[in-house]
């Protein structure tokens, strides 16, 4: 079955830097556009930013653009989210999402497969 498993999470201070990782399994990874997405306490999932199968192409949330970068490596079934500049709204939960949708999308709903997640906190 299809898996995405997120690590590098963690608790950080406000400026620093952390890199997620989403490792797929049981799914053919250049095929699927890929994305992450973030949840914090109390607020609705949103999205953080995508990038394109063959990692050509992302796309960013207004909030994290300039500071964010998302890559891939379709060789390992590995994708990144490389943050910097980390703001304490930025605490959340971080998931990666998978999708054979034909166009790059920013809507949860549009993916078809999720990681579990792994909890971002930045705090002093």
């Amino acid at each position: 079955q299809v898996q995405l498993v997120e690590s590098g999470g963690g608790l950080v201070q406000p400026g620093g830097s952390l890199r997620l990782s989403c490792v797929a399994s049981g799914l053919t990874f250049g095929s699927y556009r890929m994305g992450w997405f973030r949840q914090a306490p109390g607020k609705e999932r949103e999205f953080v930013g995508r990038i394109s199968r063959s990692g050509g192409s992302t796309y960013y949330a207004d909030s994290v653009k300039g500071r964010f970068t998302i890559s891939r490596d379709n060789a390992k079934n590995t994708m990144y989210l490389q943050m910097n500049s980390l703001k304490p709204e930025d605490t959340a939960v971080y998931y990666c999402a998978a999708t054979r949708s034909l166009v790059g999308t920013s809507t949860p709903d549009d993916y078809d497969y999720w990681g579990q997640g792994t909890p971002v906190t930045v705090s002093s």
